[in-house]
């Protein structure tokens, strides 16, 4: 990888991927692109990481991401958040999400420093030998063609570029180039209220160890601790304040006071936002995608902004690794879209009916919702509802690449694949994603796939991209020929019968599953998902100069 801010010269040759976009998203997809071995350029306007702080909350999800990307557990610091709380001035504590604990080896809340996040992202990638990043450049217009897409770019200097990839991510944020130039429109609301953030730092010995809502009608306010000693507090701007009176060292002073002497007092960063909830109508247009804030913007009510770009980078990445490398059809693109876009509006959704509790519009307004909170609190079912995350929308798939999924079966096809504690041959412990890598994986509950499979089965699915995986319980040695690891505290094995084959895509969703003696159908029903071309993408050539206008 390059990154000198020094150095202009792009590749003179076609890349497989051109990456739009270096933040935290950008550089993911990057490092996962660079682990799939696709020769990828990444471009950005700035050459440094931007250092102030601005997603600040990251769930298991993402950190499984993170993993998948190649970061270690200690790659950058981290706060794991214990409970959400929701007060209400009048009826005091309302609300409460537990928070503690982990799923798939993760916990299920954590804030962090976003530079050092992305610190930690660009150091991966800058291992990759096959990714090549560059600032300084900034996006003029895009020309489509029936192979590939080609790229103009401006330097510093004022120079135009041109740069041919296969295929495009727009991955430059919620005022994408990107989107502009391919006419995908957002859709959804921005809403009127402004908010300052800030963010405080030396707070080491003081800051809450919690994330709370202070659903006050008069001044919302979120607050939450993050690590290096930081604190953030969201205020909500009144009708008639501006945003210079708000930022100045006096009203600051002011909103803060409830929590920090006025005199201890040290800014970090002082922003006012206006929060939008949007989402385009399609998130790919033929060979250009978009991801991150480019297709999505989510309002920061269930710090889920950065998560879905998060996901959109997993379900991308190797997808488009799998066309470039020969192992499935360009169709299989078109899932990206179908995949992700529900999801995403289904947080966005969410999070806009978090906002609702959180601003409430007036004393009236809040006292009814808040208080019907506070009695489906009441009742154990509706209280687990909302304490235990149960109304988060789950990351399965109503449709996409996968096979239907049966009910009644643990294993959701279409949803993730757990993760878990284990134990590999050379007697090392860790978490099972790092055993499955970079391929999609045939898992064996209890047998050998290579067992159930003939020689011609076996190259059928390695031409696929495929590698083999035996899981047996803690104690049990194994006498096959592929890969195997113990399942340390139990936690994969219960969910399906012994001697059951499961497909694992390599962003960890279940493409299929089956009993080894229909070993044959499952491979031949993966391979008609993977490699069926009867949807494909539009190619039809063109050229684009200037952004298409969008409606007001």
């Amino acid at each position: 990888m390059n990154n000198n801010k020094n150095v202009c010269e792009l590749p003179s040759s076609a890349v497989d991927v051109l990456v739009v976009g270096n933040g935290p998203v950008g550089a993911t997809i990057a490092a996962l692109l660079g682990r799939y071995g696709v020769t990828t350029l990444v471009l950005d306007k700035l050459h440094d990481i931007v250092l102030m702080p601005r997603a600040i909350a990251l769930d298991n999800e993402a950190l499984r991401i993170l993993q998948l990307a190649g970061l270690s557990e200690d790659a950058f610091e981290k706060i794991v958040i214990p409970e959400v709380k929701m007060h209400s001035p009048v009826l005091g504590q309302f609300g409460r999400a537990n928070t503690q604990g982990c799923i798939d080896g993760h916990p299920k809340l954590v804030t962090f420093y976003q530079p050092d996040l992305e610190r930690a992202m660009r150091g991966q990638v800058s291992r990759l030998k096959s990714v090549t990043s560059l600032g300084g450049f900034e996006l003029e217009s895009l020309v489509e063609e029936a192979d590939g897409v080609v790229a103009t770019v401006r330097d510093e200097n004022g120079h135009s570029h041109a740069v041919r990839a296969q295929y495009l991510i727009g991955a430059d944020g919620a005022s994408s180039r990107v989107r502009a130039l391919i006419g995908q429109e957002f859709e959804g609301q921005t809403y009127a209220e402004d908010w300052l953030i800030v963010d405080a730092k030396n707070r080491h010995q003081s800051a809450i160890d919690h994330i709370e809502f202070i659903c006050n009608p008069q001044r919302p306010t979120p607050h939450m601790p993050a690590p290096g000693g930081r604190e953030r507090w969201e205020f909500m701007l009144q009708p008639g304040e501006s945003r210079e009176e708000l930022e100045s060292p006096e009203s600051i002073a002011r909103l803060i006071a409830p929590w920090v002497n006025p005199q201890e007092l040290e800014i970090e960063r002082k922003a006012v936002y206006r929060f939008h909830a949007r989402c385009c109508n399609r998130f790919s247009k033929g060979r250009t995608f978009l991801v991150g804030d480019a297709a999505h913007i989510t309002p920061p009510f269930v710090g889920q902004g950065l998560v879905a770009g998060l996901r959109d980078g997993a379900n991308l990445a190797w997808k488009l690794a799998w066309v470039l490398r020969g192992h499935a059809a360009p169709a299989i693109l078109d899932t990206y879209d179908v995949e992700r876009r529900p999801h995403a509006q289904a947080m966005i959704n969410l999070a806009k009916m978090m906002g609702r509790l959180v601003m409430p519009k007036n004393k009236i307004a809040a006292f009814f919702i808040h208080g019907f909170m506070r009695t489906l609190g009441l009742t154990a079912s509706t209280r687990r509802y909302f304490e235990q995350l149960d109304i988060k929308p789950k990351n399965t798939f109503k449709h996409g690449l996968f096979v239907p999924h049966r009910r009644g079966d643990k294993l959701v096809r279409g949803s993730l694949f757990p993760q878990a504690w284990i134990r590999t041959l050379q007697k090392q412990i860790k978490l099972s994603d790092d055993a499955l890598g970079d391929n999609l994986t045939l898992v064996g509950f209890g047998v050998d796939p290579l067992s159930l499979l003939t020689a011609d089965q076996i190259v059928a699915w390695e031409k696929m991209g495929g590698h083999f995986l035996e899981v047996r319980p803690r104690g049990q040695r194994s006498g096959g020929r592929c890969d195997f690891i113990e399942d340390m505290n139990h936690e994969i094995l219960p969910l399906a019968a012994k001697g059951t084959l499961v497909a694992v895509r390599p962003d960890r969703i279940i493409m299929h599953h089956a009993p080894g003696k229909e070993a044959g159908r499952l491979l031949r029903e993966c391979q008609s998902l993977l490699m069926s071309d009867e949807v494909t993408p539009d190619r039809v050539s063109s050229t684009i100069n200037e952004p298409i206008r969008l409606r007001a």
